[in-house]
């Protein structure tokens, strides 16, 4: 499982509230830093990064199944990492978020999507960083391209995600896990211009 962490945050963060699950669940968890502490960048942190880093990963570690790799990101990595799941659709399993959204630039990437990728949002009714209504515009967004995306209120939730991160990730394991690709898994490059015109910066 890939972990893109929120504004501020490192990799750790993001690692530390997973871990027990992980360990009781055979979950590898990678979770590098952004260059940027407070946003993913690209190109510096397009695809062709994660690709490199999720491929050395798997060479060391040979128990990993190639078809249930998943992205989980919060916040600043929930954006990144819806991106990067419509980006690499044929290459991760799902992309599971806790608020996140779609910005309205993002179109072009959400229509070139060669698979309906499983895309799960998560979002407290309390959230002033990502209101319900820009969450649920996403939703209907991606829908109306043909997708899936299951979306969970949660009553009185604020943006911390930090503080029901147990409850939160039990829930984000139990829709990733259902999900294997049918094929070996398929990178899609992109050039590094197309990538900075196609994903705005958070």
């Amino acid at each position: 499982m890939l972990l893109l962490h929120g504004s501020g945050h490192d990799g750790k963060s993001l690692v530390d509230p997973w871990l027990g699950l992980a360990k009781a669940e055979g979950i590898v968890l990678v979770a590098p830093s952004a260059s940027d502490p407070q946003a993913w960048r690209n190109p510096q942190e397009g695809p062709q990064y994660f690709y490199d880093l999720l491929e050395t990963v798997r060479a060391a570690h040979k128990e990993i199944d190639e078809r249930r790799m998943y992205v989980f990101g919060h916040s600043a990595g929930a954006i990144h990492g819806l991106g990067l799941g419509l980006l690499e659709s044929e290459y991760f399993a799902a992309v599971a978020v806790h608020a996140g959204a779609v910005s309205p630039e993002m179109a072009p990437i959400v229509a070139q999507a060669p698979r309906k990728i499983p895309i799960a949002i998560w979002v407290g009714t309390n959230d002033s960083f990502f209101p319900l209504k820009v969450v649920r515009n996403t939703r209907d967004q991606l829908n109306a391209a043909g997708f899936d995306l299951k979306l969970t209120e949660i009553p009185n939730h604020t943006h911390d995600y930090y503080g029901s991160s147990g409850s939160i990730n039990k829930d984000v394991w139990a829709y990733l896990k259902k999900f294997t690709l049918d094929a070996p898994p398929k990178y899609q490059a992109y050039s590094l211009r197309l990538i900075e015109s196609l994903i705005p910066h958070p």
